[in-house]
């Protein structure tokens, strides 16, 4: 899909300097970048590499106004953000293949809206109901009583189980399992076996979420379990039954967060983090890879970067660990 470069400067409601005529068929790194392509800068050091590469336009800040017109360019305060939207828009224009494969099995319930794409081998169970634009990839089986909102993306071999409710624009990767039961059990404490605890709650994924390959969330137990709005989360990240993670978190890959936590808004999680249960982590602190927050622990600071475990502040940390490699080299 081609677009001149005024319909792109006009999407993304910024200035443009040079030919809006110029026409944009994709998007590329400096490296890669051929004719059609555009491509941003968020360091005036780059912008000349970038104005003498192969690309047809540039993104790029406040810097590049005055530059020298070799290509045109469209200014912003965020190239990179510009750039990621700019992406999403021209690969957004490109995908029009809705209706639903001979091999998918629909129940007669289902309520598909229009332009839904239902891939091979699908499996869509009853009162399932699915809103405009979504699509659900090869594979992948809907259980019965979900909601689907609209524009959302569900890649292959996906399972999201019964009740679960997603919300518009969410994209749910490959192997994902959405809904599944929590590991809650009650031990009898006369015979030492577990006997497992009901997990009769619901899994609720509210707008613009993202969520990685492989990654596993449990419904609720009795209540629910919840991730807001906007909130990003990585490859192979498993989110125990009841938590609740506030708007707009970014989890890294291979964190595991227990039962009833509660991730509050902007908090940013690194690889292998481990959340015990109880715990409370308030909006927008930090957890260096690796940490660890044991149960019922309240971690608070915003902006403030926490590593180790117990997780403690990263100032803090490093100078008990500064105070080891001292004594250390006394003995």
């Amino acid at each position: 899909m081609k677009r001149a470069l005024e319909e792109v400067a006009e999407f993304l409601r910024v200035p443009l300097v040079g030919d809006g005529r110029a026409q944009i068929t994709g998007i590329a790194s400096l490296e890669s970048a051929k004719a059609g392509d555009l491509v941003f800068v968020e360091d005036a050091r780059h912008l000349a590499r970038a104005l003498d590469s192969a690309a047809t336009a540039v993104i790029a800040g406040e810097f590049a106004r005055q530059s020298a017109q070799k290509k045109p360019i469209l200014i912003t305060l965020q190239p990179r953000l510009a750039f990621a939207q700019v992406a999403a828009w021209l690969r957004a224009d490109t995908t029009d293949s809705s209706g639903t494969h001979p091999s998918a099995l629909v129940h007669a319930s289902a309520i598909l809206a229009a332009k839904v794409t239902i891939e091979e081998r699908v499996v869509i169970r009853e009162n399932v109901i699915i809103g405009e634009g979504s699509s659900i990839g090869v594979g992948s089986v809907i259980g019965p009583e979900v909601k689907i909102g609209s524009g959302c993306r569900i890649y292959p071999n996906v399972t999201i189980y019964p009740k679960a409710t997603l919300g518009d624009r969410v994209v749910v990767h490959a192997g994902a399992v959405l809904g599944s039961e929590g590991f809650g059990y009650v031990r009898d404490r006369t015979t030492g076996r577990y006997e497992k605890f009901p997990q009769i709650g619901q899994l609720v994924i509210e707008d613009d979420v993202e969520i990685g390959a492989n990654t596993t969330i449990d419904r609720g137990a009795l209540d629910g379990t919840r991730i807001r709005r906007g909130t990003k989360i990585d490859n192979l990240v498993h989110v125990g039954h009841n938590v609740d993670v506030g708007e707009d978190v970014v989890i890294a890959a291979q964190t595991g967060l227990s039962g009833s936590a509660v991730i509050e808004n902007n908090v940013v999680i690194g690889g292998q983090v481990g959340i015990a249960d109880h715990v409370r982590i308030e909006a927008g602190a930090i957890l260096g890879a690796q940490s660890g927050i044991p149960s019922k622990k309240v971690i608070r600071g915003n902006g403030v970067v926490f590593w180790g475990t117990p997780a403690r502040p990263i100032k803090e940390y490093l100078k008990e660990l500064a105070a080891l490699a001292r004594l250390a080299k006394k003995e």
